[in-house]
Parts: structure tokens; sequence; C-alpha cells
């Protein structure tokens, strides 16, 4: 069910709790700032899910609220986790879904990294 990025944070989004490790997942990289973890429903052969530790609907949310710090931490990581799975030479995609249009499901901001296959265009016609 698609999320309106304008909701209040709900402390019990399916993010929340794996940070909080009540849902286990796959740590590929972890810091103060970021957490990135494999996709459990996949659409690519490298689908990597980078949330920030921070309590953030959306990227609006999370431009509009989080400190300098937080930001330059989390975009950090994003950079740091592809490079790290090898997916710069080949190239990869970022998407960020925010609010109902968009078809954002979880409640909590979320960078999809999308790579492993050649992508096509960005958008369905």
């Amino acid at each position: 069910m698609p999320v309106d990025a304008t909701l209040p944070y709900d402390d019990q989004n399916v993010f929340a709790k794996i940070l909080r490790g009540e849902i286990p997942a796959t740590r590929l990289y972890e810091d103060e700032y970021a957490l990135a973890f494999p996709d459990i429903n996949p659409q690519s052969p490298t689908h990597i899910l980078v949330i920030p530790k921070g309590r953030y609907v959306s990227w609006d949310d999370f431009s509009a609220k989080a400190s300098d710090a937080e930001i330059t931490g989390f975009v950090r990581a994003v950079g740091k986790v592809a490079r790290d799975a090898g997916l710069v030479a080949p190239g990869y995609r970022l998407l960020a879904n925010t609010g109902t249009d968009s078809h954002q499901e979880v409640p909590h901001l979320h960078v999809h990294i999308f790579a492993g296959r050649a992508l096509g265009p960005l958008l369905a016609r």
C-alpha cells in the first residue's frame, strides 16, 4: 500500500524494526548514519536498500529536517555501498520514492540501488 509522505513517522514500520534488531536483515554496511541490506524482493540481480538511522518518512522529510552531518553521512554511505559492491564501472540506478504517486510502500526513507543488468528506460511508458 503506497504511503502518504506527509504523514508522521511510524515507529512500527519494517525498517524501524530492522534498525532495532526486531526483524533480521543481512547487514552489508552500517555506520552511525546508515544501514544497507539486500532487498527481500529483488527487482534486479543486485538490489540493495540503504536507510538512514534517523526517523525520516521520505526524501522530502530528510532533506528538510536532517542535520548536515546526517545528510552528508547518508549520501556518502549510499556511494560507499555501491563502490563496495563493485557497481560503479558497470553502472547502477538509485531510486528513492516519495509519497503515493511514486508508490512509496514503507514510511521510512530508503534508497534502492539497482544493478547487475541493463536496466532499460527510467519510467514505464
